[in-house]
């Protein structure tokens, strides 16, 4: 009787640490993102999300929810935060009414390039860490968009004159203020929409890049994409401290490691995203021109007036950001 007694217990414990290791292996995390699976960033989520899994030996699983399938854009960061996921990616602009210093990329002609862009991030990324820790979030890595340009339905434009009066996508507080600086209408639209308000008139013209025109199909709409490289905003990946925490030591490394590798990626793609993306919107039948010399220096001129005015709204973080940047 004692002999079955202990063989019972033996076996109820080995039960329970199967039970245990079982749990610890099934960890799982939601990440929502607000783009297609076809976008490159959902691309870099999926890959990230496999190195995970596989530098952790299988602890950590995170599936990607794409095109704001979960949460829509503008929700996915409060999701985080409120642990409703517990990882997320947003397009940085989009918190700066919130956090200033979330829109330093989104400040035309600041940084105009794949090099400025990391330039920025290096800048950029100690304030936007210690924002997030005070938040109840870690910043993990951020991955540009190629360049901004502008599109049109039907209209070619020689100046930022030529804007004025257009309906004008916006998605952003950078985007709402060039409207108002040249005088177009600005229409808030988000991502999951854009498509259907390009088709039905509810705006003629925006400021995005060739990538997500591909992925909208822009030339089903519009004519023209005037290749302006306005500036580069950035998406950021970040996570719920407190989920964090919960994973063991080897597991956040494998966490932060497969961030390293996400980032790096990251650019790379970008940079080929730019030359694909536009040569799709030439394919699908739209015309790619560089600026006018007097649109460009129109944008430029927008753009000095934007960079003082997001200074004096960042406050001193915000100064220290640009300086650093231009230190570089």
């Amino acid at each position: 009787m004692l002999r079955r007694t202990l063989l019972k217990t033996v076996a109820v414990s080995a039960i329970m640490v199967a039970a245990a290791a079982t749990a610890q292996a099934q960890t799982k995390w939601d990440l929502p993102g607000a783009y297609p699976a076809g976008n490159f960033h959902t691309k870099n989520l999926v890959q990230f999300a496999e190195d995970v899994k596989k530098l952790s030996g299988g602890k950590l699983e995170i599936t990607i929810h794409p095109g704001a399938s979960l949460f829509k854009a503008p929700e996915i960061k409060r999701a985080v935060q409120t642990g409703q996921a517990q990882i997320g990616e947003v397009l940085m602009v989009n918190v700066e009414n919130e956090i200033a210093v979330f829109g330093a990329d989104g400040v035309p002609f600041l940084a105009t390039s794949f090099a400025d862009s990391a330039k920025l991030w290096k800048a950029q990324k100690p304030v936007i860490e210690k924002k997030l820790t005070e938040q109840g979030m870690i910043a993990l890595y951020a991955v540009p968009w190629p360049p901004q340009g502008i599109y049109t339905k039907q209209k070619e434009l020689n100046t930022i004159e030529d804007l004025k009066g257009l309906k004008y996508r916006a998605y952003s507080p950078a985007t709402s203020r060039i409207a108002e600086l040249v005088g177009a209408q600005p229409v808030t639209v988000q991502q999951a929409e854009l498509a259907q308000a390009m088709a039905t008139g509810v705006i003629v013209t925006m400021i995005t890049s060739g990538s997500t025109g591909r992925d909208i199909k822009a030339w089903e709409s519009m004519t023209h994409f005037y290749d302006t490289q306005a500036w580069l905003p950035k998406n950021l990946v970040f996570v719920n401290n407190d989920a964090f925490k919960k994973l063991d030591a080897a597991t956040q490394k494998a966490v932060m490691d497969a961030a390293a590798a996400a980032e790096t990626r990251g650019f790379a793609a970008a940079q080929v995203e730019t030359e694909d993306s536009k040569a799709a919107l030439v394919k699908g039948g739209m015309k790619v021109v560089p600026p006018s010399d007097a649109l460009k220096a129109g944008f430029q001129k927008v753009g000095a007036t934007m960079t003082e005015e997001w200074v004096k709204k960042a406050g001193a973080d915000g100064k220290a950001i640009v300086d650093a940047f231009k230190k570089m």
